[in-house]
C-alpha cells in the first residue's frame, strides 16, 4: 500500500484554513507554498532575504521529517508580489538548489498578507535504497 501522510509545521494557517504544509505521497513529497513566517511565534520580517531564509528552513524541516534533503527537489516555484525583490533572493536559493538546479519558476502575484514577500512551493522525489 502506498505511504500517504501530512506533515504539519504548526503554522497557525493550516488549521485555520485546512491544509498541510506537506504531503507525503509514495515517493513524491508536495510542499505547499511556504512564506518567510517563523512558526514557532508566527512573526515575519519585513525584509524579502530574512524572509527566503525562514522559507528555505521551514522547507527544510518539511524535507526532513519526509526523509529528503534539497538535493531531492525537483521542481520549485518561487512567488513574488514585487518582481524587484526576486534578484535579492538569487543567493539563499543558490545555496539551497544551486547543486540540484530543479526545474523552476518565478511568478509575480499578490499574496494572502501583505507582510509576505515570497512564497516557496516544492516538489521532491523521495530517494529510493
Amino acid at each position: 500500500m502506498r505511504e500517504r501522510r501530512a506533515i504539519l509545521s504548526g503554522s497557525v494557517f493550516e488549521e485555520q484554513i485546512g491544509y498541510a504544509r506537506a504531503v507525503v505521497d509514495g515517493d513524491w513529497v508536495h510542499i505547499s507554498g511556504t512564506t518567510g513566517f517563523d512558526y514557532t511565534d508566527m512573526t515575519i520580517s519585513a525584509d524579502v532575504v530574512a524572509q527566503v531564509e525562514q522559507a528555505l528552513s521551514n522547507i527544510n524541516a518539511a524535507l526532513a521529517e519526509a526523509e529528503c534533503t534539497f538535493a531531492d527537489v525537483v521542481r520549485v516555484r518561487y512567488l513574488l508580489p514585487d518582481r524587484d525583490d526576486f534578484e535579492r533572493c538569487w543567493p539563499s536559493l543558490r545555496r539551497a538548489f544551486g547543486e540540484v538546479r530543479p526545474a523552476a519558476t518565478m511568478l509575480v502575484c499578490g499574496l494572502a498578507d501583505p507582510r509576505m514577500k515570497i512564497e516557496i512551493e516544492a516538489y521532491a522525489r523521495r530517494p529510493t535504497g
